[in-house]
Formats: C-alpha cells, structure tokens, sequence
C-alpha cells in the first residue's frame, strides 16, 4: 500500500488512527501492529509472515542476551561490589563486563538469521542471473540453471531487517534494554509509518518511546504539516520530474542536452520522491506520538561528497557508520585500511539497494569519492572553490552516479552517460522526445524543483512552528495534492522496492 493512494488516505489512515486513539493505553501498541501488519499484507499476506518469523527470532535473541547479561551480573555482584542501578536497567554495567558465550551465539545467530532471510530474498535471482552470465561467456550454456524457483522479493525486507538487527546488536552492546513484551518489539519492527521505505530506526533511538510517550496537540499538528509538504513533494514534484525521467531512459537516443536534461530530472525525481516519503513517515509518527529522527539534511546543498553523505539518507548513512563501517575498524587503524574499509562499506550500501551491478558501481563511485576526499583531507581538493562552485561539482558527481542507479543494466547506464558528453548518436525520434521534454509543464516543474531544492528552507525547520499562515499552505497543499492524486496514473515510489 502506498501513500500516495486514495485507499491509504481515505480509507486505511482514518480507520487507523480512529482505533489507535480510542485504544486504551495498554492497547496501543497491539492495535498499531494489527494495523501495521494489515498495511504490510496487503500486497502479499506472506510478506507479513516473513516478516513475523524475523521478529520472533530477533525477539527471543534478545531475551537470550538480555537474560545472560542479568546471570553475569548476579554473580559478580556476590565477589565485587557493583553500584546500585535503577531497577531493571543492566545496560550501564553490561559495558563493562564480559560477554558469555551464549550471549555471542545468540548477537550471531541474529545476525545470520536476518541477513540469510535478506539474502535469499533479495539476492536469490541475481546470484543465479550472474552464474548463468558468467557460464556464457565461457560457453558452458549447458550447465546454466534455468528451471529453479525465481523468488519475490518482500516489500520493504531491507529496512525492517537493519532494524531488527538493531535491536540484538544495541542489547549486546549495552545500549539498550530488551523488550520483555513480544507485541512492543513486533510494533517497533513493523510500525506502518516507516515500515517500507524508513527511516530506517534503530532500537536505542525508540526505546523510551515504546515505553512511554505523549500524544498532543502539538505534535499531531506538526505531524500533519509533515505529510502535507511530503505529500506534495510527491505528487507535484517527483512524479513530474519522473515522467522526465523515464521518457530519456527509454529512449533509444538521445542528444546530449536532453540526457542531461533527463540525468537531472531522475537527481531531482529520487530526492523529493524519497524525502516526502521520509517526510510522510516522520509525519505519520508524530500523530501516533513518536518523534523520528530527520532523514534529509538538504543534500544538494552538499559541497562534497563526504558532506554528502551526512546529508543524504541519514538513517542509512548512520546505520552502515556504526554497525559496519566502526565493526570494521573504522578510521582506528592504518590509512590503508581506513580506505579499504569505506570501500567496502559504500560497495554493500550499494548492493542493499537492490540486487544488480549497477548498484555496486554506483556504491563504488560514491566509495572511490569519498577515499579521494579523504586523502585529500576530506574536502582540501574544494576548499580552493567558491562554495557555489563546490555545490555544483558534487551535483554533478551525484548525477552522472544517479545514471547508474536508474538504468537497467551496465551496458544502458554507459550508453546514457555517452550521450551525456556527445558519443551518442541521435536519429529522427530525437526531435519528438526534445517536444516533450520541454513542454511548459515539465520545464516549470524541473525549475520548480530547482528552486525549492537550493532555496527552499526544509520540511523539519518549516513544521517547528504551526502558525496561522503556514497552517493554511498546508491545507492548500494538501487538497491540492490529493485532488492531482486521484487523476494521475504515474504514480511510482522508487524506494518502496527496497
């Protein structure tokens, strides 16, 4: 379910809340889950039950850790004296003592588990598309594989499968406390607002809120400022960006100013479509209570790529940064292996995005960028720039990498880029697509993202403040949104496969 849909706003949103609010308090989270499962099921009721059987097992793992972590402390409380900690809060002295070895099984197996169910899922085709490839070009075709189960992936497996880890890893590490009650830890895995597309939560950035949080005034209305700007960045912005976007890469020639034409409204298309679905879920969090973290830091507005990537899909960013990339060794060791380590990590964040090559080059480009920064001094190689000419550079470098995220295959994604800088070869049809690039509409709609990308203050300093005229732009905007809603039929959330 989307969105940006007449069903989940006139439909599924009011019955949602309606059966959230009357809840009792202890009820709360059962109903959200109910809720939140029936938002999940709806495409595929067996996306539902895979992802249950990840929350069990995540769950149980977590008491395992939990409960050997309260049996270490017991018995060095009776041979050292341990400071009195409030009641049932193991965490601080957790730091300091050491693991046992069922408490390491169970981080492991977490580990395993959520990763094996992301890998068969996700990466099940393409392991066999790209044995199968791999056996033609050394013409071995009879030994390919082309009668094996070809698997749907989940909706959203990517983001509530980080979460989940999250939760196993912030316990083993002291950082949080596990959940006693199994139906809090299902409502923070599959809470609708963020469930398919993020923000990706970690479980110490929620925990005091799954025990306890506040419902006001405040907070709705801000919360319905939220989806009314991510509503319209949606449905005015991105969808008329994307239908620039996908007539250049589906066209078999281009001139090069129409593929730059093209490149840039796919950079623009990817930002506000996933942005306003950030800003949607912070929304929809905030009229059920919950405060979530910002995920867009105005990203365009970045003067490297290593700034980039603070601004860029925080949730993400911040995630790969402690669980993988500190995991790893971090910067704490020799600069080689500093450098080995960003490449790495930008090379998986590439592959978490979907399950093809051109995912991995454009994780490399971002990983070979971000080494060149650093061995510069991060930003040195720009800082002899002005500041406008630095934001351009990293657009660029942003946009020529977007190519490769958004064609379908390596061979496309080279050609595209070959057109940007004139080695293609346009023909007659050329003409026609220039007529439909440049029609007002998508000219005013590419500028209007412009505008708003590199002036426009953000969704999250907009909504600090609820007075009467911003209240009536949301409203406009909203109605506004929604009526252009119900009469478009290109309509695509990028990040909803992920």
């Amino acid at each position: 379910m989307l969105f940006s849909s007449q069903i989940f706003f006139f439909y599924f949103l009011p019955v949602a809340l309606l059966g959230y609010y009357i809840a009792p308090r202890s009820w709360r989270h059962l109903v959200l889950t109910a809720f939140s499962y029936l938002f999940y099921g709806w495409a595929n009721p067996l996306f539902a039950l895979i992802m249950f059987t990840t929350t069990a097992l995540n769950y149980l793992f977590g008491l395992v850790i939990a409960n050997d972590a309260v049996n270490v402390l017991s018995s060095l409380k009776t041979s050292h004296p341990l400071p009195a900690l409030p009641a049932g809060d193991i965490t601080a002295a957790a730091l300091n003592v050491p693991r046992s070895r069922r408490q390491r099984f169970a981080l492991i197996s977490s580990v395993f588990v959520s990763l094996a169910a992301l890998g068969f899922f996700k990466y099940f085709n393409f392991a066999i598309d790209t044995y199968n490839d791999a056996l033609q070009l050394v013409g071995a075709t009879s030994h390919q594989w082309h009668n094996l189960l070809r698997v749907t992936l989940p909706l959203g497996i990517s983001f509530y499968t980080f979460q989940a880890m999250s939760y196993t890893i912030d316990v083993y590490r002291g950082q949080a406390r596990a959940i006693t009650r199994f139906i809090d830890f299902a409502c923070y895995v599959s809470m609708f607002p963020q469930l398919v597309a993020g923000p990706i939560i970690r479980f110490q950035e929620i925990e005091r809120q799954l025990r306890e949080r506040v419902l006001t005034l405040t907070k709705f209305s801000r919360g319905v400022a939220f989806v009314s700007f991510g509503l319209a960045k949606k449905i005015l912005l991105a969808n008329s960006c994307g239908k620039i976007a996908d007539t250049c890469f589906n066209a078999a020639s281009l001139d090069t100013v129409d593929a730059w034409f093209g490149a840039i409204a796919y950079a623009f298309q990817i930002y506000f479509d996933f942005s306003a679905y950030s800003d949607m879920a912070i929304g929809l969090g905030l009229m059920l209570g919950f405060v979530f973290p910002k995920n867009f830091d105005s990203p365009y507005l970045s003067k490297s790529i290593t700034e980039f990537w603070h601004r860029w899909h925080i949730s993400l960013s911040t995630w790969l940064r402690d669980y993988l990339y500190f995991s790893l060794g971090g910067n704490r060791k020799s600069n080689t292996r500093t450098y080995v380590n960003l490449a790495m990590v930008m090379l998986l964040g590439g592959l978490w995005h979907g399950a093809s090559w051109n995912f991995v080059i454009w994780g490399g480009i971002h990983g070979g960028v971000l080494i060149f920064e650093r061995l510069q001094g991060k930003e040195s190689a720009y800082r002899t720039l002005p500041n406008w000419l630095r934001t351009f550079i990293t657009f660029i470098i942003v946009t020529l990498a977007w190519v490769f995220f958004r064609a379908p295959d390596i061979h496309s994604a080279v050609t595209y880029i070959g057109s940007m800088f004139g080695q293609g070869t346009p023909g007659a049809a050329s003409y026609l697509i220039s007529g439909i690039l440049y029609s007002p509409y998508a000219v005013l709609a590419l500028v209007s993202a412009a505008a708003i990308t590199w002036t426009a203050p953000q969704t999250w300093e907009l909504t600090r403040k609820i007075g009467p005229g911003k209240a009536t732009l949301c409203i406009g905007l909203l109605a506004i949104s929604l009526i252009v809603m119900s009469t478009q039929s290109f309509n695509p959330f990028i990040y909803f496969i992920f």
